[in-house]
């Protein structure tokens, strides 16, 4: 889990993007990202329903399970997070980033 200092009480959409990708490093169950994300059932749907289009966290199938695994890609969006709290982080006094309700994301269910 991303131990970063997070002052926020509410996570931000890129913030919970960088806690999946890191809970999926090593490649893990739906239901283990839901638990240590603490997110929805629905929630967690829609984050993986991006991420997977995004391409930053594909899919792997072992016997009758789907094992989740962050790609590359999404390995490069970790880094270049961890690197932006960083710099934000350095340019307070407090030393805790000041990111005041961050960017939203929005993706558009696809209909069958």
């Amino acid at each position: 889990m991303i131990n970063w200092d997070n002052p926020q009480k509410r996570r931000d959409r890129l913030y919970i993007i960088a806690e999946i990708l890191d809970i999926a490093k090593e490649g893990t169950l739906k239901t283990q990202i839901m638990y240590r994300a603490n997110l929805s059932f629905t929630q967690l749907n829609e984050y993986l329903d991006l991420l997977v289009n995004m391409k930053l966290v594909g899919l792997q199938e072992s016997g009758e399970k789907i094992i989740y695994k962050t790609t590359p890609k999404g390995l490069q969006y970790l880094q270049n997070y961890k690197e932006i709290i960083e710099l934000l982080k350095n340019n307070n006094d407090n030393g805790k980033p000041n990111i005041k309700g961050g960017p939203t994301i929005y993706w558009v269910k696809k209909t069958p």
